[in-house]
């Protein structure tokens, strides 16, 4: 009905301009005719700033991701099949009398695989798709992000229609650029006012159309954004996209690994346990740089070492040329030892490597592995942590005599954990409010907590002194030590079972310097 009003609105206003331009001398109407047409092309075509429909949404023609190509996510894929039902079953769903989710949001750290879910949806759903981001709707001129959102939300309309689709999804990224707290602007309304029209058109869907809309958005800020969008009719359902488990980094791993050779002693369930923390997009990348290292080196396949390298230069960064000085090397070498031994002492086996290889920031480092995904720390679990942040300053205070600069970062970790563990009730203050707390007394507590720790640091690297000498000398000259190799220079016994707890809790901690 809408259509038929539009074209006879349209058929008279041609008539009134034809009559008009019929009555004017030709050398007057002409030139603003010529003007009219060239104004009409170059906002169709988005070459002023306004809304060009290719400058909105992009179309994808068949997504080709299907849930079975994202690893892991087991839950959130298992919410979103449940969401999109609707969809794919539109009679039953009206014949329950349900009222169409409207909105989905995707919400979890960068990385996580939300545009792939997005992706997979479209594909399990029969849907046509159109992707855009919420920074390509706002702009300082007035109306223009309110006209884009209209334009985005008719244009997935017409690509369903030509593609005869029964239902479309709009996915938008980084939809806290679009969607943030209303007020938040003095300067002008333009946000405001493109979050209103959004506000509009998902309140405009409804079961009568002839396509059916979903809007997906993405955001790592869920916070950020307003309440009014986030409200049960807009956005109905709130999926987290968590980073993956260790079984999930496994399929993951699996995943990108499809096609590409592998040598006989690539374990993948053991690079899975060295990335804890890694997103999706991080495991890509490992998998990338490993094929990339056994390629530059003409190797047949790719091993363990490719694999392993890899993920250093994912933490860390490319492996640089600098090289210090040789009193600075050694320094560097006793200071990583230091935080090694303590670690594999505390946490027997969570020590994959120790390097002096200068990556990034860092002039030598120590990556860790844990036995098993840990989400919360007990009081013990952060007092090892503390010690083994400790122990680099510790180490080279015993063999070196002073301490240096490089110890920094490692401070600033254990006051933070210090801090943690006042804030957590874990200190003879017993619950507290941060916000109460009296800044003498929380010095106070930190500190007390930090000095018992570099006591404790002391005493272990003490026990082990000359081990500590020898493997700081074999790091030297060999830049890099696996766990077994630092294990028997120590002094420690071989692990007979599987490799120990990390001391940290937290992927492939690395202990600058």
């Amino acid at each position: 009905m809408k259509e038929r009003w539009r074209e006879i609105a349209t058929g008279i206003g041609a008539g009134a301009v034809a009559f008009v331009l019929l009555r004017l001398p030709v050398s007057q109407w002409l030139p603003l005719a010529v003007l009219a047409g060239l104004l009409f092309y170059l906002f169709r075509g988005g070459l002023l700033p306004g809304v060009g429909r290719g400058a909105v949404a992009q179309a994808v023609q068949g997504t080709g991701v299907t849930f079975d190509d994202i690893g892991g996510q087991a839950t959130a894929k298992q919410e979103l099949k449940e969401a999109l039902e609707f969809l794919r079953r539109p009679d039953e769903a009206a014949r329950f009398g349900i009222r169409p989710i409207r909105g989905i949001l995707l919400a979890g750290p960068p990385g996580t695989g939300k545009t792939l879910l997005a992706k997979a949806a479209a594909t399990y759903t029969d849907s046509a798709f159109l992707a855009t981001s919420g920074s390509a709707f706002v702009e300082v001129y007035a109306g223009v992000g309110a006209q884009r959102v209209r334009e985005a939300f008719a244009e997935a309309r017409r690509l369903a229609r030509r593609l005869g689709k029964q239902s479309a999804i709009l996915f938008i990224d980084e939809i806290e650029v679009l969607a943030g707290k209303r007020g938040r602007h003095t300067s002008h309304l333009e946000y405001d006012q493109t979050l209103n029209q959004l506000l509009v058109e998902m309140d405009g869907i409804s079961t009568d159309d002839d396509v059916r809309i979903l809007v997906m958005a993405a955001t790592n800020r869920p916070d950020l954004i307003d309440e009014a969008l986030l409200r049960p009719g807009r956005f109905d359902r709130i999926v987290r996209v968590e980073l993956p488990d260790l079984a999930a980094r496994e399929q993951v791993l699996r995943i990108h690994m499809r096609g590409k050779p592998l040598a006989d002693d690539v374990d993948l369930g053991q690079i899975a346990q060295e990335t804890f923390g890694f997103s999706g997009a991080h495991l890509e990348s490992v998998c990338n740089e490993a094929a990339i290292l056994a390629m530059r080196a003409s190797a047949p396949a790719i091993t363990m070492e490719h694999l392993r390298e890899a993920i250093e230069k994912v933490m860390m960064g490319e492996r640089l040329d600098r090289r210090p000085s040789e009193e600075e090397r050694r320094r560097i070498a006793v200071h990583e030892c230091g935080h090694a031994l303590v670690a594999e002492i505390l946490r027997p086996g969570s020590v994959a490597s120790v390097t002096i290889a200068s990556r990034g920031e860092a002039l030598g480092y120590v990556r860790h592995r844990p036995e098993e995904d840990r989400f919360l720390q007990t009081q013990d679990q952060i007092e090892d942590m503390i010690c083994i942040a400790l122990a680099g300053s510790q180490a080279e205070r015993l063999l070196l005599g002073r301490p240096s600069t490089g110890a920094q970062s490692d401070f600033q970790q254990a006051a933070q954990l210090a801090r943690r563990m006042v804030e957590d009730g874990m200190t003879s203050l017993g619950v507290v409010a941060r916000e109460t707390v009296p800044p003498a007394t929380l010095h106070r507590a930190v500190t007390r907590i930090l000095r018992r720790q570099e006591r404790r640091a002391r005493a272990l690297l003490g026990e082990f002194s000359d081990g500590l000498e020898v493997a700081a000398r074999a790091l030297l000259e060999r830049e890099r030590l696996t766990s077994a190799e630092f294990r028997r220079l120590v002094g420690l016994p071989p692990l007979s079972g599987p490799a120990g707890r990390t001391a940290e809790g937290r992927p492939a901690a690395e202990r600058d310097r």
